[in-house]
């Protein structure tokens, strides 16, 4: 099972290709329902797969594992790890040992995370044969999107697409972004042609590092064929906002390049100068209407107005990216958000079957053939203690139960043995044999001052609860970011928000502003709440509001600083002295709590 790139779980013999695309997209549909009808079998064969190919290296013969395949032996032997387990091994590899340590085949590079949610960056080993599940993983999308909407072979998507320049290993392996590798891969520069996944943007202006060149050079195209585009996207939401502020702040020299049919001389990349001269003709009544679009204050259904077509967004808006759905609505006047895929730097993991649904019914089926998934039940009042010594009794893909909540534990061909990924998932059905899932939160805990634990998706609902009080303020919070300040006398939570006002003659007043941290403080746990009042060991919740414009130069920071502007998700907690430092640079009033929040034994 090296490549199952003609749709083929382990056990169906491999068909001839298909000839047309409806049969391609038939066959790519048959094969979820037979891999999902078979979830139980196709993991077991894939664990038996991924253990025979690499029962010579060391990892698995440091635990006794002896050429075992079968799933018990491999419960009982191999324990369960996170990132600093194998962090020595890793290390190994980055410094040149060429042994085969994880993996039988050799480490093609290295997948790097995001940078942005903990700590240093970590380092994924990864084998080349992972962009061939990861390309089958893509291959699956448009087929399911196409039975819910149709035609999106007669025009193009627009997306908005990005590389990171990579850095190396001292042994000279490259790492990367997971997103990066594969854009540069030849699995994505030389993809068949498929009249449902053309692009507006070429190839050369997602693969430019420099990302204002590639931004603005994938806008000017996305312009120049608005009629073309069915469907707008990015990775994340937050994505495709920055490139709606780009848009905002870069019109005027994009409609001068249409008008003119001449190309800004900050583009200055060879490719895309030449590429572009291929695309870019005078249109003086394009750019008249881009310049009418964009020069009044109102941005309400910009994406509409300028891409009169386009039937959906492809962006994920589930977990903490839920956050920006008023403003994706907002800018697209509300048309359907669909999230269409589940992966991380570690594994590709599977998909949303019904990707048209509502961002808060987002629920994912694992792929089975992916790689190997066992999941540790998760309980936030009683965590469970892991040791080596006693592996815990993990539960199958094929055996959760509707309504729990899991920790995910990944085992891949590249060599990772049940690893801790740290996302915590609910099952909500099944498709077939498969299990779906709705993503709840990465397990860390964000904000504690004391006794309290507050957790990301609690900080989110508190601030989605606080946000109500805007409304008739025609305003809302586009990004925010956090910290415990321990320094004062009981510590206290610090929100930053950046507010998003479309009527700069009925602001919210300094009085509505304190009463969202009052709400925020009511949608808190007991414990938080007990702590406020009883024993005084926190402080009044205060907010910070910023300067519009804030969050993105903190995206500017975190970039050149070696964060991925594709994977990049603004950090939900901070404690970095600079970026506090920025933030507070740009603060423009601040609130906080007027009462204390109810609370009783």
């Amino acid at each position: 099972m090296e490549t199952e790139t003609e749709f083929s779980p382990p056990h169906v013999a491999v068909e001839p290709p298909p000839s047309s695309w409806d049969e391609k997209s038939t066959k790519a549909l048959k094969f979820i329902e037979e891999i999902t009808r078979n979830t139980d079998y196709v993991q077991e064969r894939v664990l038996a797969e991924i253990l025979t190919q690499n029962a010579d290296t060391e990892y698995l013969k440091r635990f006794g594992l002896n050429g075992a395949t079968d799933r018990d032996t491999f419960k009982t032997k191999i324990p369960v790890v996170n990132y600093e387990d194998l962090q020595p091994d890793i290390q190994r590899i980055a410094n040149g040992d060429t042994s085969p340590i994880f993996s039988s085949h050799p480490i093609s590079e290295f997948l790097t995370s995001s940078g942005t949610s903990a700590g240093e960056r970590k380092l994924m080993p990864t084998i080349h044969q992972e962009l061939d599940r990861r390309t089958l993983l893509y291959s699956l999308l448009m087929p399911v999107m196409n039975q819910y909407v149709p035609n999106l072979d007669k025009g193009k998507g627009l997306y908005f697409l990005f590389i990171k320049a990579e850095t190396k290993t001292p042994s000279g392996l490259v790492a990367r972004p997971v997103l990066t590798s594969y854009y540069k891969s030849e699995h994505f520069k030389n993809r068949p042609v498929d009249p449902h996944n053309i692009y507006t943007s070429p190839n050369e202006t997602i693969l430019c590092t420099d990302s204002f060149q590639s931004m603005y050079s994938q806008m000017l195209c996305g312009l120049i064929m608005r009629h073309q585009v069915l469907r707008v996207g990015a990775v994340f939401a937050s994505g495709l906002l920055r490139s709606i502020r780009f848009l905002q702040l870069n019109w005027r020299e994009l409609a001068h390049d249409i008008s003119t049919g001449t190309l800004n001389p900050k583009i200055t990349d060879p490719s895309i100068k030449e590429c572009m001269g291929n695309i870019l003709k005078p249109e003086p009544e394009l750019a008249e209407f881009i310049s009418k679009e964009c020069s009044g204050e109102n941005w309400e259904c910009i994406i509409t107005r300028i891409w009169p077509n386009t039937k959906y967004i492809d962006v994920i808006v589930t977990g903490a990216m839920s956050q920006y759905i008023p403003t994706i609505d907002y800018y697209s006047g509300g048309l359907p958000k669909a999230c269409t895929m589940y992966a991380s730097s570690e594994c590709y993991f599977g998909l949303n079957l019904k990707p048209i649904c509502d961002p808060s019914e987002v629920s994912y089926t694992i792929m089975p053939n992916m790689g190997y998934f066992e999941f540790l039940a998760y309980d936030d009042s009683s965590p469970v203690t892991l040791s080596r010594d006693s592996p815990p009794r993990l539960v199958d893909l094929a055996d959760l139960e509707v309504g729990k909540y899991y920790e995910l534990i990944i085992t891949t061909y590249s060599g990772l043995c049940r690893y801790r990924v740290g996302d915590i998932l609910e099952v909500t059905g099944f498709h077939n044999a498969a299990p779906q899932f709705r993503f709840v939160r990465r397990k860390n805990v964000l904000l504690s001052i004391d006794a309290d634990k507050t957790d990301e998706a609690e900080l989110q609902k508190a601030i989605e609860n606080a946000s109500v009080l805007l409304h008739e303020f025609n305003t809302s919070v586009v990004e925010y970011t956090s910290f415990a300040d321990s320094k004062s006398i009981p510590g206290h939570y610090v929100i930053y928000w950046e507010l998003l006002v479309k009527d700069s003659s009925h602001e919210p007043t300094n009085e509505v502003l304190n009463n969202c941290c009052l709400v925020m403080e009511e949608s808190l746990n007991s414990v938080y709440r007990q702590g406020r009042v009883a024993d005084n060991s926190i402080g009044p919740l205060e907010i910070r509001v910023v300067k519009n414009g804030t969050f993105e130069e903190l995206m500017d920071f975190a970039i050149s600083r070696g964060a991925s502007i594709n994977q990049y998700k603004v950090p939900r907690c901070v404690t970095f002295s600079p970026i506090m430092e920025l933030l507070d640079s740009r603060v423009v009033s601040v609130h906080s709590s007027p009462a204390a929040p109810h609370w009783t034994p």
